[in-house]
């Protein structure tokens, strides 16, 4: 038997959504390829690249146990302070990226012809 599933975003403005689902509410802050949901089970900051499939998921906060199912040691401190450091580096690396990038695409706008 399958499961019903319910989810809507709703854009606020450019950068800014609310997303609406059956198990709460949460608010969306970033870009394509770079963006931090603050919800009920806690904070996911994501990272990719657009188009590919390729993304980076960091999860802090509540966890619902589901997935722990299995015997896995859970990671050391210093192995999640690597990992977030990972992840903050390559949204930073986005940001920039995205930044030099609207930089370009204004550049050669306003660019006399």
């Amino acid at each position: 038997m399958g499961n019903f599933r319910f989810y809507r975003r709703v854009s606020i403005f450019p950068g800014l959504s609310v997303n609406l689902s059956k198990s709460g509410p949460s608010l969306t802050v970033g870009m394509r390829g770079a963006h931090v949901t603050v919800g009920s089970k806690g904070i996911r900051k994501t990272v990719g690249i657009p188009g590919t499939g390729i993304y980076y998921t960091s999860h802090t906060g509540y966890h619902s146990g589901a997935h722990s199912a299995h015997v896995e040691q859970p990671i050391s401190d210093s192995q999640q302070t690597t990992a977030h450091g990972i992840a903050q580096m390559i949204m930073l690396i986005c940001v920039i990226g995205a930044v030099a990038l609207a930089i370009a695409i204004v550049g050669s706008v306003a660019a006399p012809k």
